[in-house]
């Protein structure tokens, strides 16, 4: 998940990146690009083991049913309408197969929208900054959003259709008609609890 601004310039004049400005740049896993201006991911050791875990299952489910490509959280979409050069890094994100041509991950960034977008919430994450990438993944129109919040130890579902549905620990994250017959206890991709502490 994404969250502050870089404060890095080059000169006095306010400076504008490019998405091939990003993509060039040695540590362009650390940046999303929103308004011409990078904007650094901070992930912690916990958010990443969350998104590796779920990356992990999604990764096994898809190449036995042969469903699409999935990529952890170092990918790129450049697929906003209202803001062309924008590039957004989800924590994992998922392409039903032949939706991409000839079913290849392009060398740039990736120009059509994910079909699944996830994200997890990390301890430095502003809510203004999650909302407004929320709302640029509903503006491309991502069918499909999962927001883990691994301090509550929940999720929240986001479709197009419909408002956002609560996951708790016990219950089941759906690929739904996106990754059909996928389902995972979202306890079962968490850290685990200490079984001594009191409850949160």
């Amino acid at each position: 998940m994404s969250t502050a601004v870089a404060t890095e310039t080059r000169t006095e004049i306010d400076v504008r990146y490019t998405p091939d400005d990003l993509l060039n740049m040695s540590d362009s896993k650390d940046y999303e690009l929103v308004g011409g201006r990078l904007v650094e991911r901070h992930m912690g050791a916990e958010s990443s083991e969350i998104g590796g875990n779920l990356y992990f299952l999604l990764r096994l489910f898809c190449r036995e049913h042969d469903l699409g490509k999935l990529w952890p959280a170092d990918n790129g979409y450049q697929c906003f309408p209202h803001d062309p050069k924008q590039v957004r890094k989800p924590d994992v994100s998922f392409i039903r197969k032949g939706r991409l041509p000839e079913n290849k991950s392009p060398k740039g960034w990736i120009r059509i929208v994910p079909d699944l977008a996830v994200e997890v919430v990390s301890p430095g994450d502003l809510a203004e900054e999650l909302e407004e990438k929320l709302e640029d993944y509903r503006k491309a129109g991502v069918p499909l959003v999962w927001v883990i919040y691994p301090n509550q130890r929940r999720a929240r579902v986001f479709r197009l259709d419909g408002p956002p549905a609560l996951v708790r620990e016990d219950d089941d994250l759906s690929g739904e008609d996106i990754l059909p017959g996928f389902r995972c206890r979202l306890g079962d991709i968490l850290p685990r609890q200490d079984q001594n502490a009191g409850p949160a």
